[in-house]
C-alpha cells in the first residue's frame, strides 16, 4: 500500500534540572532524538505524547505548552510524518525503555551527536522560544 498522507507523530521537549531529555534510538535511524513517536488510531496527540514519554523514558510528563507543528516531508527518512511538539516537565527516575537504548538529560550547550530527524532544528527553535518567547514563524516554512 502506498502512503497517501503524512503519519502523525508527537515529540516532547522534556525540561529537567540541568537540561532536556534525549533518547538514543535503538532502531534506524540511529542517534539521539527527542522522546516521542507515532499517534495511534483513535488517540489524541496529548495522550500520545504522555504515553510515548512514559514508554521511552519511564517519566510521567506534564505537558505545559505547544511549541509548533513540523511537517517538512523530508523530516523523517523513513516516511512522511508530521509532528506536534510539546514542552513538558517531569520528575522521577529517568530510564530508557521501549525503542530507546538510553535516556539522559543534556544541557543545551552540550548536546550529543548525531541528533536525528529534524530534532536539531526543533531544539534550536526551543532555544529561541526560551530566550525570546518567539515560536517558529509558519510563513518562514513557506519560503524554504
Amino acid at each position: 500500500m502506498t502512503q497517501r498522507n503524512p503519519y502523525p507523530t508527537v515529540d516532547v521537549i522534556v525540561e529537567r534540572e540541568g537540561g532536556i531529555v534525549l533518547v538514543r534510538r535503538r532502531n534506524e535511524p540511529l542517534g539521539w532524538a527527542l522522546p516521542g513517536g507515532f499517534v495511534e488510531v483513535g488517540e489524541r496527540v496529548e495522550t500520545a505524547a504522555v504515553r510515548e514519554i512514559a514508554e521511552e523514558t519511564g517519566l510521567s510528563v506534564r505537558l505545559d505548552t505547544l511549541l509548533y507543528v513540523y511537517s517538512d516531508p523530508a523530516r523523517d527518512p523513513r516516511c512522511h510524518t508530521l509532528t506536534v511538539v510539546f514542552l513538558g516537565r517531569a520528575d522521577g527516575p529517568l530510564q530508557a525503555g521501549d525503542d530507546a537504548a538510553d535516556a539522559r538529560v543534556f544541557p543545551l550547550d552540550a548536546l550529543p551527536s548525531p541528533i536525528v530527524f529534524d530534532h536539531a532544528t526543533i531544539i534550536e527553535d526551543y532555544r529561541r522560544y526560551r530566550s525570546s518567547g518567539a515560536r517558529p514563524d509558519p510563513s518562514a516554512a513557506l519560503r524554504r
